[in-house]
């Protein structure tokens, strides 16, 4: 085991045709497609950490995995040859070695996550698959209000679907944001972790917003209700987007 590196992989992907993520028993999954690549390469079973669990469906502009295994293909030659046995829809980009210590989940510092929404009264065939399509007017005052809102040190609960076990419900939103570049309404959540459905939640909040549904003012107290029913609904997993990552050391320069 002294020979074994440990190794830090950016990457791309486009999950429209997965199952998210984390490996699952007989459906197709990015961790799971990736590591049959790897285990190919290297001819021995390789198993990788991701940086978080994305569902089905939900893209990744920047992600992060890591894994250890023997330095038998030289590092700088790594993504060209686990592309050539990879889909069309998943690449690799850079591979660092990095301490021992680092885990592509625990030493993330921080993730934004960009929601696209294409608004328009037609809709575009090529982004079916790549933004929510929302024919309705939308009112950006009153979402940038309400966003102002979801900043800061809060237990988020109410913004939580019933999935995963966690330690504790409350996190750090360091900004959320909206741009608008028309059709386009994009959105961007950062915070120092999600709980799940999180990003969508806060969205399909936010959507609410603007269908005066919910008033900008009563952000903090539903987040203080702690009430998953009082908040808006969990939009579409084909709008997002893992935009960013934050890491510490020369893995961070990785994602700058």
């Amino acid at each position: 085991m002294d020979d074994m590196k440990n190794i830090a992989v950016r990457l791309m992907y486009d999950g429209t045709k997965y199952h998210g993520w984390q490996v699952q028993k007989s459906v197709s999954t990015i961790s799971g497609t990736i590591e049959e690549a790897l285990s190919r390469l290297y001819g021995e079973e390789i198993r990788i950490i991701g940086c978080g669990r994305t569902d089905a469906g939900v893209h990744g502009k920047q992600y992060c995995f890591s894994y250890k295994a023997k330095p038998s293909i030289p590092i700088e030659r790594l993504p060209y040859a686990v592309n050539a046995l990879l889909p069309s829809d998943i690449a690799l980009q850079r591979a660092i070695y990095v301490p021992d210590d680092f885990n592509a989940n625990l030493s993330c510092l921080k993730k934004e996550y960009t929601y696209l929404i294409y608004n328009s009264r037609i809709r575009d065939p090529f982004y079916v698959t790549r933004a929510l399509f929302y024919p309705l007017s939308i009112d950006i005052d009153a979402m940038d209000k309400a966003a102002l809102s979801f900043v800061g040190t809060h237990d988020f609960s109410a913004m939580r679907s019933v999935g995963t076990v966690t330690k504790t419900t409350i996190r750090t939103v360091y900004w959320c944001e909206i741009d608008v570049s028309e059709p386009f309404i994009e959105i961007r959540i950062c915070a120092d972790g999600f709980l799940y459905n999180m990003a969508r939640a806060i969205v399909g909040t936010l959507l609410y917003v603007s269908e005066k549904k919910i008033a900008p003012e009563a952000i903090s107290s539903l987040l203080e209700a702690r009430d998953r029913r009082a908040a808006g609904p969990t939009v579409p997993p084909h709008g997002l987007y893992l935009t960013k990552l934050w890491y510490e050391g020369e893995a961070g320069k990785m994602f700058t």
